[in-house]
């Protein structure tokens, strides 16, 4: 994976977020500074690899010191790695505190997430953490959640006692919906990058690796109007059909307060 970020030609080519292997089609975009959380490797390592090369402000995400140190040597441009484990509810509170404290950002990638775990730290991190760090975090004018074509196995009740994979993707466009109705300024967006090789996804998975990290780089900086949306679900920059449970306004309230009782933490927002 890392042998992808040092090479960039292969797969990052500025102003272009398809490699000029197949169609290249040039984007529109302007500079900026965006903040993704689960950095260190994988699809978000990927992703933060493609906004650096294009000129972009980013601030990186990693679990512990020690993956951070390694994150910024491979990324060597990247503005700053916070430290966080997101299992753990009072480290992605301070998480927050520390994204604050370096300003505004124009986007935020919520790409964190845990698939070979327990219940519980499911929970924390792909749901729980989710939804703090946009409670939290002052609004950027973009948020893009990860989330998988395995969300339409997932079950929307969130329970303090442990979920599946399945359900944390599920919540995950419950939370990208309710944030696109709830702030109609910010454009907020869920993403499935398709099943590929990264290291959740296992080195036989079938679908496109350039492609598993393109979109959610393309949500957050382009300025086609495509990208500019709310409460879309997209795979391979194209939209794509998700759960309509997600659109209920009844099963957003009742996730958003299931999600406050958990964390004590209330959806308000900060201005």
């Amino acid at each position: 994976m890392i042998s992808t970020i040092i090479n960039p030609g292969k797969y990052f080519k500025t102003a272009c977020f398809v490699s000029c292997e197949s169609n290249c089609v040039l984007q529109s975009y302007s500079m900026a500074r965006v903040f993704i959380t689960g950095s260190a490797d994988g699809l978000g390592h990927m992703t933060a690899g493609l906004l650096l090369h294009q000129g972009h402000q980013v601030v990186l995400h990693a679990r512990n010191a020690e993956r951070a140190q390694h994150t910024l040597h491979t990324l060597p441009t990247a503005e700053k790695v916070l430290v966080a484990d997101l299992s753990d509810i009072e480290e992605t509170k301070q998480l927050a505190v520390d994204v604050n404290a370096l300003g505004s950002f124009d986007a935020i990638i919520h790409n964190a997430g845990v698939y070979k775990a327990t219940g519980k730290q499911i929970l924390t991190v792909n749901t729980l953490a989710s939804y703090m760090l946009t409670c939290l975090i002052k609004k950027p004018k973009r948020l893009v959640y990860l989330s998988s074509g395995m969300h339409t196995q997932g079950k929307a009740l969130v329970t303090g006692t442990g979920i599946s994979y399945a359900d944390s993707k599920l919540h995950v466009v419950i939370l990208s919906m309710a944030v696109a109705r709830k702030w109609p300024t910010v454009y907020a967006n869920a993403v499935d990058p398709g099943w590929v090789a990264t290291k959740m996804g296992g080195p036989g998975a079938p679908d496109d690796l350039e492609k598993g990290f393109q979109t959610q780089a393309w949500l957050a900086v382009s300025e086609e109007e495509q990208a500019k949306v709310r409460g879309r679900y997209f795979y391979h920059q194209r939209e794509k059909n998700y759960l309509r449970v997600a659109d209920d306004i009844h099963v957003q309230e009742e996730f958003l307060g299931r999600c406050e009782k958990i964390t004590g933490i209330s959806f308000t927002g900060l201005p």
